[in-house]
């Protein structure tokens, strides 16, 4: 029979044995196990025909992630109505270059974008379980800049409206759509009063664009009537408990949403609010929600294609890109 010392050491080891593996998994298959999901979003005027957006976001690219670059040249095999990319698109001084020959393809669709912190400060050697209890914009904003005007450029040159802090109106499917963006909360760089307005009525659908989903935008852009909002920065926690979820979203969103489809409205986060979220899968369809109002607009934050340099792991929450179909509401 084992002594009490002996089945200790043994359970010991197959605790450490089995968080080796853990780790050798998020870092060697789950992060480079890209996926697209598909989700349906009913938020267009009855008899409207679908438009279909692919949102990219969270990139942090670093210029020998060959796979990485490949998968998104892919995307543009979908073709989609329009491109959103909700930022963070490097994380590496020289990831410019590399970046639009992935979007190159893409940069032939409309498209718009937002930028995000990370495409602007460079990343650092931080202790990666920081990441766990950081959840607000504490990021050193002295960290060395990224070629921020470059990456603009590239982008913009391809044809992609700069959304920060704008406003744009797009016609896609013979339908008007109004976009309304911001720069980073994350980093504070939100200015939506400058381009607050209510939701034109001559619009089919207006959609707001913001790379970090914090309640302040979400709570002032719905109030003037978007009924989509489409946001990245969470990377959907990156690392999740099976039967648990997402431990942090990295801003002042809940867990619920942390990656997928859900509801809001002005105020939907006071008092611990969790609200209601669509199932994560490949493929998703918003499902009627008593929590919340009927004119609830609907929210869509990414989990992303990437993770910061210094932190490249990720579990049970695979990197992503996602094809949105939005059809007429029921």
């Amino acid at each position: 029979m084992p002594s009490p010392l002996r089945a200790t050491a043994t359970t010991a080891a197959g605790a450490v044995a089995a968080g080796a593996g853990a780790l050798a998994y998020a870092y060697l298959v789950e992060r480079n196990w890209f996926t697209l999901r598909e989700v349906t979003v009913p938020v267009l005027p009855a008899g409207a025909r679908p438009i279909r957006i692919l949102q990219v976001t969270d990139i942090h690219l670093v210029p020998d992630q060959e796979r990485k670059i490949a998968w998104i040249r892919e995307l543009a095999a979908l073709e989609p109505d329009l491109v959103v990319d909700t930022g963070d698109n490097l994380s590496h001084m020289e990831a410019v270059p590399p970046l639009l020959r992935a979007l190159e393809p893409l940069l032939e669709r409309p498209g718009i974008f937002v930028l995000g912190s990370n495409d602007y400060y460079a990343p650092t050697w931080r202790n990666p379980l920081g990441y766990l209890w950081r959840s607000t914009g504490d990021i050193e904003t002295h960290r060395p800049r990224l070629p921020v005007d470059e990456l603009v450029a590239g982008l913009s040159c391809g044809g992609w409206v700069d959304l920060d802090n704008a406003r744009a109106t797009l016609s896609l499917g013979g339908q008007r759509l109004d976009f309304v963006g911001t720069n980073d909360p994350h980093i504070g760089l939100d200015r939506y009063a400058e381009v607050a307005a209510p939701a034109s009525p001559d619009a089919a659908l207006t959609v707001g664009v913001v790379h970090a989903p914090y309640q302040r935008v979400l709570d002032a852009v719905t109030a003037d009537g978007a009924g989509f909002v489409i946001a990245g920065h969470t990377h959907g926690g990156q690392v999740a408990v099976p039967l648990y979820g997402a431990l942090v979203t990295n801003c002042d969103l809940d867990r619920a949403r942390v990656k997928g489809l859900s509801r809001w409205w002005p105020g939907a986060g006071s008092g611990g609010a969790s609200g209601w979220r669509a199932a994560v899968g490949r493929s998703q369809a918003a499902q009627p929600s008593s929590a919340a109002p009927s004119d609830a607009a609907y929210l869509h934050v990414s989990a992303g294609l990437g993770t910061s340099r210094y932190a490249p792991i990720r579990f049970a929450c695979r990197p992503e890109a996602t094809l949105l179909t939005l059809v007429a509401a029921a």
